[in-house]
């Protein structure tokens, strides 16, 4: 029988990842429970058994494992008992000890993840502490594999660089593919048709660097071998510094990540 799973938050991020365990079939609505201070059930209305209450307390009383998805910033009036069941967190910012203290377990998980996970196109590594056994471990990795590809990382730090490279979905990736947008609208090709081309390119280049062996950085170095129009354009971003203007950028939301909640 699956264990009583129940979630705290159904915002853009718990709501993704609550549909994706429904329609993957990790759990059936009648063992899960969502709370939010609503009591809304939008967003869930093709899965009428599922529970929604506005009470955590009630919710983490009637669970075995409890995933906190919340806004960071709500962080500070969050507070449960949930003695020794397993804490699964993706409040950015929020550290395992921060968790512990919210919710008296010492079997606290701080993970990341995205809104791709209601595709199933998630990347949402996770670190443990040290009360976490074996069974928890279990748990966590089919949760997060059902969601798309998981991780355990060895320390909170790796959260927090993961949170600002993968947590963010399409983020960085939206930011350059507009750039690229906004060059061939420059050279006077209509914008529709622009965004439809962009579109599919980083539909490829995604797809391509997910099902290959080749690295990123293979990939990179292939075209440049080739010596063609791609070289010439990658050739003058590598002298232009655009890798370390990158990094500067991740620097910044690494940082927020450290203050946000």
């Amino acid at each position: 029988m699956q264990a009583q799973l129940g979630l705290i938050g159904t915002g853009m991020l718990g709501g993704a990842i609550a549909r994706r365990l429904l329609t993957a079939g990790y759990v059936t609505p009648d063992v899960l429970a969502l709370a939010n201070r609503s009591g809304s059930a939008k967003g869930f209305e093709d899965w009428p058994g599922v529970r929604i209450v506005t009470d955590m307390q009630a919710l983490a009383d009637g669970c075995d494992t409890i995933l906190l998805a919340a806004p960071p910033a709500a962080a500070d009036g969050l507070r449960i008992e949930a003695g020794d069941r397993l804490v699964v967190s993706v409040m950015a910012g929020v550290s395992l000890a921060q968790l512990s203290a919210m919710t008296g377990s010492p079997h606290v998980v701080r993970a990341m993840s995205s809104p791709a996970a209601e595709i199933g196109l998630a990347y949402s590594p996770w670190t443990a502490a040290e009360a976490v056994n074996a069974d928890d471990r279990a748990i966590v990795s089919r949760l997060f594999s059902a969601c798309g590809t998981t991780d355990e990382v060895s320390d909170e730090s790796q959260i927090e660089c993961f949170t600002a490279l993968t947590g963010p979905v399409p983020g960085f990736v939206a930011f350059f593919a507009d750039a690229m947008v906004r060059y061939a609208v420059e050279a006077g090709i209509d914008e529709r048709t622009a965004t439809r081309a962009i579109r599919q390119l980083f539909r490829a280049g995604g797809t391509m660097l997910a099902e290959g062996d080749m690295t990123p950085g293979d990939h990179v170095q292939e075209m440049i071998d080739y010596a063609g129009t791609t070289a010439a354009g990658l050739v003058a971003m590598q002298e232009l510094g655009i890798s370390d203007l990158i990094a500067k950028g991740l620097d910044a939301a690494v940082e927020k990540t450290r203050s946000i909640a």
